[in-house]
């Protein structure tokens, strides 16, 4: 079983983003491993597994648009099911 179930992608588009800000932000407040936080001041990539992407996806969400969001569920993909 895995520890964290929902691996997390998504773009974010905004203005003055701080790769560094989010990348620790995420670390302190939201349980979960396999960051991935990259881009510019413009437009980030992050990739996360956790068990409360809506929490992640919330955050981001206040720092600029999200696009391109997709939250599979590597349980069921380990069962060879649709994630």
């Amino acid at each position: 079983m895995l520890e964290f179930k929902f691996d997390t992608q998504l773009l974010i588009e905004g203005q003055a983003l701080d790769e560094d800000m989010i990348n620790d932000y995420i670390v302190d407040t939201f349980k979960g491993d396999s960051l991935l936080v990259v881009g510019d001041d413009t437009l980030i990539k992050i990739h996360y597994h956790t068990n409360e992407p809506w929490q992640v996806l919330e955050y981001c969400a206040s720092l600029g648009e999200i696009f391109d969001v997709v939250v599979e569920n590597m349980e069921r993909q380990e069962q060879g099911l649709k994630g």
